[in-house]
């Protein structure tokens, strides 16, 4: 296999470094794009020819470009939607470093902006399947409690789909909740819920860019097999001292950037907090006075230049929700950090190396002083990671790298008090070693036709200290066999391939295939109906095989009416193998075997996008609508049949509108329709010594109400000031008061014993809020 793996590599570098030799005389321009307000380094600006704007290059994640073009004069355009283009006129007959730095424009901006990119970018790009959300975009758009979340918004994009009310998690494509990675500055976050999912753990103050990838995903990515949430935090403004935030109902807000040096570094600290419990100590109600509800996050990061060619990063994130009553509590939290190498080689090669911790934990605490006992469980990461951009010429950009990761699992493990019933527990840790191999070319083949093509092999080492178990047919142990430390248990490794193909039929438009395999060998259990941070991440082992996805789609994509409106049609096909689901009446808790209890199958998914988005004038917005299916098979479930997966919505609409009804008053409104969620209801029931038992049938073989929401909001603009901007923002989450359901249990009727009904509870009715927000310039 690594024989065969190396030689897979070298051919394929072979075909990728053919079409980058250069044979002409050709000088190299190179250098960054900022905002001129604050020094941000501007990411996917386009540097282009003036005359041939098909001839041009981008800036990566950190502003860096580079154009290597024929001896010659030109004129060169800087662009950036949102922000005044510059021309420069040159003459190239060496080597030039020219760094811009953009000025915003000075008039609001007109649109809400889904796409962060120059005009026609999503019909030239070679990508498909991107999401590209500006964080400053999304302030007018109504949620719940008046807290901006990027996640909400996004569940408002075709293929992207709420995991539902009090829960942030998201499926994508058909994909469960875990086939997502999410990363911030390039740290997975395994846990994106605060309060039981009714925020995210992402501060939209302290954000720069985010990127959803649903498809053709670059090779750089791995690890999960539906798509990866790219999250970039603020680098902090490097030009004066600013401060912003928000004052809610139950939150605030408050973020403080700052130069270190002017130009030369920078740091930004946002930080957030729900006070719903200073109010609940309010009550005279002993129980409702001691009661603990609150969450609270913080974002920090600084940067500096060390020279003309280095420069360096580091940031963390730092949240905790605290949830209890008397005899009951419940914490969890994710921390992470990252430190970052900028170096420049040369004006064609770009790398950055990347030091990368995250943990995330939780405990449950039930009882009280020595009676009680806890229940944690956690895990963690250690990443070094390692990348290079390499420019050669205008019509190539090849990007390259690896990764290695260290996993820690702790599953579970309970303390109990000196009188407690329980007597203390721990499951043995986990340990696994992850990396990951990669190399990519985004060609420009001619004027219409692009390509972006890459491979990446991952590998996956599950490693001692610790017992492997083997299972027969009905999950019955049947033996057990002690790891040294380090000792290898399992290994799996594989070649992920990632094609994207463009076919630009004018400016205007263009048909678009891909195709992505993608790898996973990290799995979340859970066998209750919502996600919970009380879910499991389990690793692969000797026998859980990690999940390999396929996908492949194909788009057509248009921009009409000098890009007023925005259209694209896309439809995809998944083939998802190895995919887990647990036996009926499965224990994933406390249960060092739970492997014996998980039942391995396939599954499908499959669907068509639909996205129109008006860009221009007083009324902008979206309207997206999804038609898919997403079904598993297994062998022990449903008589081996399909079967509907959870996320199995066969329609999915969303509708957003923005209306700037004056300079300083902005309307909004979204509404949302889905069929309701694949459940698994008793079709009867028996009786055992008296006690009457549900019947079960078939799995997920019923469905919730189906779900529709409005949510309206308003935005007004104080009067503007030179040093302070000041805006109420009052919305209305569920304005027509649907009683969504949240759960539907059955109990016997108390009138007769022998009728069941069932019982719909619904989390939110109607729910306003307002929120004032601030900024010191």
């Amino acid at each position: 296999m690594k024989i065969k793996f190396v030689q897979a590599i070298l051919i394929f570098c072979l075909l990728l470094f053919q079409f980058t030799l250069v044979h002409a005389q050709n000088f190299t321009i190179s250098g960054t794009l900022k905002d001129a307000s604050n020094g941000e380094d501007l990411i996917g600006a386009s540097v282009l020819l003036k005359d041939k704007t098909t001839i041009g290059a981008s800036t990566n994640t950190y502003g860096f470009y580079s154009l290597t073009l024929p001896k010659g004069n030109y004129v060169i355009r800087f662009q950036y939607i949102g922000y005044l283009t510059v021309e420069e006129t040159i003459v190239l007959d060496h080597d030039l470093k020219i760094s811009k730095e953009l000025t915003p424009e000075s008039k609001l901006l007109e649109e809400v902006v889904v796409k962060s990119e120059k005009e026609n970018k999503n019909v030239s790009k070679n990508e498909m399947s991107v999401v590209k959300l500006d964080p400053k975009a999304i302030e007018n758009i109504p949620v719940i409690f008046g807290e901006k979340d990027i996640i909400k918004t996004l569940q408002l994009t075709p293929g992207v789909k709420s995991a539902g009310d009090g829960n942030a998690g998201f499926y994508v494509r058909g994909g469960a909740i875990d086939q997502n990675l999410i990363l911030l500055d390039e740290a997975p976050v395994y846990n994106a819920s605060h309060l039981l999912g009714f925020f995210s753990v992402f501060n939209s103050d302290a954000l720069k860019d985010v990127t959803l990838y649903k498809g053709s995903m670059p090779a750089e990515y791995g690890g999960r097999g539906s798509s990866v949430l790219d999250i970039k935090m603020k680098d902090g403004n490097n030009k004066k001292l600013n401060a912003s935030g928000g004052i809610g109902l139950i939150s605030s807000r408050l973020t403080v950037e700052a130069p270190i040096q002017k130009d030369e570094g920078s740091f930004i600290v946002s930080g957030r907090r729900t006070y719903a419990d200073l109010f609940l100590k309010l009550s005279k109600d002993t129980t409702i006075n001691d009661a603990r509800l609150y969450f609270y996050d913080l974002n920090a990061k600084a940067n500096y230049k060390i020279s003309n060619k280095d420069r360096l990063f580091l940031s963390g994130y730092f949240g905790r929700d605290v949830l209890g009553v008397t005899g009951f509590g419940l914490d969890w939290g994710n921390y992470t950090g990252t430190l970052r190498w900028n170096h420049l080689f040369s004006d064609q090669l770009f790398s950055n190396t990347s030091l990368i911790f995250s943990n995330f934990d939780y405990q449950f605490k039930i009882g009280t002083d020595d009676v009680e006992f806890k229940v944690k469980a956690s895990i963690q990461d250690w990443n070094l990671k390692q990348d290079f951009s390499y420019f050669p010429n205008s019509k190539n950009t090849i990007k390259f790298g690896f990764n290695a990761i260290h996993h820690t699992f702790l599953p579970t493990s309970l303390e109990a008090g000196v009188n407690s019933s329980f007597d203390n527990s721990t499951t043995e840790n986990k340990f696994a070693y992850e990396g990951g191999l990669y190399v990519q070319n985004d060609w420009k083949v001619n004027e219409r036709i692009g390509v972006q093509y890459g491979l990446r092999y991952s590998l996956f080492d599950y490693v001692g200290k610790g017992t492997a178990y083997t299972f027969d047919e009905l999950g019955n142990k049947t033996s057990e066999t002690k790891y040294a430390k380090g000792k290898t248990i399992k290994y799996y490794g594989g070649l992920e391939p990632r094609l994207s193909l463009k076919y630009e039929i004018d400016p205007t438009q263009s048909i678009k295939a891909g195709y992505t395999r993608n790898n996973q060998y990290m799995h979340l259990l859970s066998n209750s109906t919502t996600s919970s941070p009380t879910d499991l991440w389990v690793p692969s082992s000797n026998n859980v095989k990690p999940q390999v996805v396929d996908q492949v789609s194909l788009g057509y994509f248009r921009n009409l009416f000098d890009n007023k409106y925005e259209c694209s049609f896309e439809t995809y096909y998944k083939n998802l193998g190895n995919q887990i689901d647990y036996r009926n009446g499965a224990d994933l808790i406390f249960n060092a075997e739970y492997e014996g209890a998980l039942t391995y199958g396939k599954g499908i998914a499959y669907g068509a996008e639909f996205y129109v988005k008006k860009s221009k004038g007083k009324l902008t917005g979206w309207i997206s609508y999804t038609l898919s299916r997403s079904l598993r098979k297994f062998s022990d479930i449903n008589h081996g049949d399909y079967y509907p997966a959870r996320q199995d919505r066969i329609h999915d609409i969303a509708i957003v509108g923005i209306y700037n009804l004056t300079n300083r008053i902005t309307v909004s409104a979204n509404w949302v329709f889905n069929t309701g969620d694949a459940a698994t209801f008793p079709s009867g029931k028996y009786t055992i010594d008296q006690i009457q038992v549900p019947y079960y049938t078939e799995r997920n073989g019923y469905r919730y109400p189906n779900y529709h929401r409005l949510d309206v909001g308003v935005t007004f603009l104080g009067k503007p000031r030179k040093r302070y901007e000041g805006s109420w923002n009052v919305s209305v989450y569920n304005a027509y008061a649907r009683e969504n359901a949240y759960t539907i249990t059955f109990q016997q009727n108390e009138d007769n014993p022998e009728k069941t009904e069932a019982l719909r509870t619904a989390l939110f009715k109607i729910i306003p809020s307002v929120t004032y927000n601030f900024k010191f310039k």
